[in-house]
């Protein structure tokens, strides 16, 4: 079942006090980034975030899910009215996570011939 894009409306309005929110659709569902750093998603119009050390002790009680079949689990954020608990817990999440990689740098083509493309020289 796909996520309605007025539940992603919600999240994304419970989180607009965050300078850095961003969200990205994929197959039915969207994922969620905060400052580059993909810190969960909305799947089947469930809040689902990685589960960090800090996402654990600000929701200790929270069930762990499968945001689809065969992936990875994360835990589900129940009380999604607490703007405040949102907030904390999406910028406590990134703060644990790794800096995103940046892109690898573009090989230059080769002609036939084996030399370097003269287009792609900077």
């Amino acid at each position: 079942m796909a996520s309605s894009k007025a539940y992603l409306e919600y999240i994304l309005d419970q989180l607009s006090s965050l300078e850095g929110v961003a969200y990205r659709p994929m197959m039915g569902e969207y994922l969620i980034y905060y400052r580059g750093r993909l810190v969960g998603g909305v799947y089947d119009d469930r809040f689902l975030v990685k589960p960090t050390g800090s996402a654990r002790r600000l929701m200790p009680e929270a069930p762990l899910e499968l945001p689809y079949e065969g992936g990875k689990p994360m835990l589900m954020a129940d009380n999604t009215d607490s703007r405040e608990l949102l907030c904390a817990l999406v910028a406590a999440v990134a703060e644990e996570l790794p800096e995103p990689k940046k892109g690898a740098p573009k090989k230059k083509k080769a002609l036939p011939g084996g030399k370097p493309d003269a287009s792609d020289e900077g």
